[in-house]
């Protein structure tokens, strides 16, 4: 090879050994891939209000629709009841032991939001207070001795009749004996009425059947006997919420309907009592 053939040969192979060093250089790395967005976390629901409480009054001396077990728990049918009607409306209620005294001014004051403690929704009580639609219908009954010739209401007239204080049992005694009849005996409760009874302090006790009847039926050694009378006018039971609180009474009200719907209030009934409601009302008009 010449040399001129030679510094062609060099300078072509430089021209090719720059080439690929600039190639080289210029090259540039593929971009790395973009890093995929993950999915935007689903948005939590948001968590649900917690169900309102409501503070409810109840006297829990008035065995089998409230009262205290050994845990100073309070239950019975009013309980069941009004339990049932909450979790259905959707909302809470707490038991507080009022007695019957004060139990219409908790409500009045603020102090209760509902009372449920077997109150009979009367005119009278209708003008400071709004009623649920009833939940239980009664008729007062009377207790006497077993020894006793009481066979209808009259024959109380001369005897000491106990009765609970500002019950319907109460006004119908009253009505009765008399305003200022001194044989009108009054108690804070049916039960010690009628343990009164059982001393032989009155003659005769008149209050809610159901509550009697239960009475009766769990002691067997007072020795007491049951007398019914056609004068008495039949009563119902109705929660009681403060005067104008529509929204409350709304609530309970279509907690009623729902459980009287479904069945759920005839198994508390039978639970009770041993007989659905419709099943109750015709053996009674059979007996009659």
């Amino acid at each position: 090879m010449t040399d001129l053939s030679t510094r062609r040969f060099l300078q072509r192979m430089g021209m090719i050994a720059c080439g690929l060093v600039l190639a080289a250089c210029g090259k540039q790395e593929p971009p790395a891939p973009a890093p995929v967005a993950s999915a935007p976390e689903a948005a939590s629901a948001p968590a649900p209000a917690p169900a309102k409480v409501y503070t409810v009054g109840t006297d829990a001396a008035y065995a089998p629709f409230e009262s205290q077990n050994d845990k100073a728990e309070i239950v019975g049918f009013t309980v069941d009841v009004l339990s049932a009607v909450a979790q259905k409306a959707g909302f809470e209620v707490k038991f507080v032991n009022t007695p019957w005294e004060g139990i219409f001014n908790a409500l009045q004051q603020g102090d209760r939001d509902l009372l449920a403690s077997s109150i009979t929704i009367t005119d009278e009580r209708k003008q400071t207070m709004d009623f649920s639609s009833p939940y239980f219908d009664a008729v007062q009954l009377i207790a006497v001795k077993q020894s006793s010739k009481v066979a209808k209401f009259d024959d109380l007239k001369k005897l000491k009749v106990g009765v609970q204080t500002g019950t319907t049992g109460d006004e119908v005694v009253t009505k009765l004996l008399g305003k200022t009849s001194a044989n009108v005996k009054r108690f804070e409760s049916t039960p010690l009425a009628l343990k009164e009874l059982e001393a032989g302090g009155v003659d005769a006790v008149v209050a809610d059947n159901g509550v009697v009847i239960h009475y009766v039926a769990n002691n067997p050694g007072a020795q007491f006997k049951t007398v019914a009378d056609s004068s008495f006018v039949p009563e119902q039971y109705g929660f009681a919420v403060k005067k104008g609180n529509a929204e409350l009474l709304g609530l309970v009200n279509k907690g009623i309907a729902d459980i009287k719907a479904d069945g759920t209030y005839d198994k508390i009934y039978a639970k009770y009592f041993g007989n659905a409601p419709a099943a109750e009302a015709a053996a009674s008009a059979a007996s009659k």
